[in-house]
């Protein structure tokens, strides 16, 4: 189903082969075909198409425009478009801000045009995407499957070929997840890397802002765009941007695969194709060592940090009008609301042991490999999953390998393998801290060995 790269559409736009008033009325024709799939809470065509005409005469008057010149893209509901009502995927009335999040600034500024916005989790808090009040996003590889969560509308737009770059937010997992179940790429930055100003938070010590993509090029070129330092944003952190790097070759790798972490339970085909790829990958002359990381054991004090801030964010809201929030995050949030400072600090020390450990094997290695998520297949409306481990709820498959990372703060990449099942299996490398380039040119490496998608 993928539509053009954005890479292309930029050379296209650039080079006069086409212009951006027609790179956006495609977007707009592929998002009419796929109405079925319910991606959009609202399309933006006369505010994508004004647009599209500026960038075009700008061209036309010999100014210099970025590298994503023409690209369409979407906007996940929770990050503010200036004059455009923000739903954050809930039943309140929504807000209309009157300036744009820096995270879409960012990519007008590199060329892109934002066509609307996404379908998501409720309030981004959780990862299915099946929203009480909009209704399912339904994943492009099959329609009665969920797209994973919460970015789920920006990966099934990605996934349907409507546009190439998505924007996400990943708290716990939300860029990686959805782009895991819909066979795309996800990157998750550095916390603090970039910038978080206009999103709605979830739990800001957590919080970042990702692109999703169809391809490893087109993923680079969302990054580049969105990690400078933004000196409005407390969050932001003041560190360099490496440019794109050269492919690593597969030959010079090392990687660990942790244990006990990826001791679990899985979608039993994800544990046989985990295994495969493991004996594909030292076939191309990959160090790939089993090492043990006892910070991942369970149980972890994950949820009661990021559930203490979701409730910070809540409370006052939940307490007023409590049967406002759908049934599933309605629940959450009671738990999130009863977790104690003195658990919520408890939470804070695991955090900073758990990076630790990350940061002791990152020492050794290039990266961490774990499957993305411990399960692919999703169907709409089936709460538990059948794992090799036993009947589980589908959030502790999904969220398993995402969420440990945003508390150990590190970036990671998510990408589809190859010769897989449909979804493919999604293999997770974390890196170290501000190694996103890194992390883009080790997939590179793999991609144009065959392993990954490129």
């Amino acid at each position: 189903m993928s539509g053009p790269s954005a890479t292309q559409i930029a050379a296209d736009v650039v080079q006069g082969r086409s212009s951006a008033v027609q790179q956006v009325a495609a977007a707009f024709e592929r998002a009419a075909r796929h109405e079925v799939l319910n991606i959009f809470t609202m399309l933006d065509e006369s505010g994508a198409m004004a647009k599209a005409a500026a960038l075009d005469d700008r061209l036309a008057g010999g100014e210099a425009i970025g590298p994503l010149a023409g690209v369409p893209f979407v906007v996940k509901d929770l990050i503010d478009q200036a004059g455009l009502p923000n739903t954050c995927g809930a039943s309140f009335a929504p807000f209309t801000p009157e300036r744009d999040a820096t995270c879409v600034l960012r990519l007008e500024e590199a060329g892109a045009i934002p066509i609307g916005r996404v379908g998501l989790h409720e309030f981004a808090f959780g990862f299915s995407s099946e929203n009480p009040w909009f209704g399912p996003v339904r994943n492009p590889l099959n329609p009665e499957l969920a797209t994973g969560g919460s970015s789920g509308g920006s990966a099934a737009a990605v996934a349907a070929g409507i546009v190439s770059l998505a924007l996400g937010t990943d708290t716990g997992g939300s860029v990686r997840v959805p782009a895991a179940l819909c066979g795309i790429a996800g990157l998750k930055v550095t916390h603090g890397r970039g910038s978080i100003k206009g999103v709605y938070p979830l739990a800001t010590g957590l919080d970042t802002v990702g692109p999703l993509a169809a391809s490893l090029a087109d993923l680079e070129l969302g990054y580049q765009a969105l990690a400078p330092h933004d000196p409005q944003d407390d969050v932001s952190q003041d560190r360099p941007v490496q440019p794109p790097l050269a492919a690593v070759e597969p030959a010079r790798l090392r990687l660990a695969i942790p244990h006990p972490w990826v001791d679990t339970g899985y979608e039993p085909r994800i544990l046989e194709e985990f295994a495969d790829l493991e004996r594909r990958l030292n076939g191309l002359g990959v160090a790939v060592d089993h090492i043990q990381m006892p910070e991942t054991a369970p149980p972890g004090q994950g949820l009661a940090s990021a559930y203490f801030e979701a409730a910070e964010v809540h409370r006052a809201r939940f307490e007023a009008d409590p049967l406002a929030y759908g049934a599933d995050l309605r629940v959450r949030l009671a738990d999130a609301m009863a977790i104690t400072q003195d658990e919520y600090n408890s939470a804070i020390n695991w955090r900073r042991a758990v990076r630790d450990g990350f940061v002791r094997v990152l020492g050794e290695y290039d990266a961490i490999l774990t499957p993305t998520t411990a399960a692919v297949t999703k169907p709409i409306g089936q709460e538990m999953l059948q794992l090799t481990s036993g009947e589980s709820h589908y959030r502790a498959p999904l969220s398993h390998f995402t969420a440990m990372v945003n508390n150990a703060g590190l970036p990671a990449i998510a990408l589809p393998v190859t010769s897989t099942g449909t979804p493919p299996l999604s293999l997770q490398l974390v890196g170290a801290a501000w190694s996103e380039s890194r992390l883009l040119a080790i997939g590179r490496g793999l991609a144009s060995a065959g392993l990954t998608a490129d």
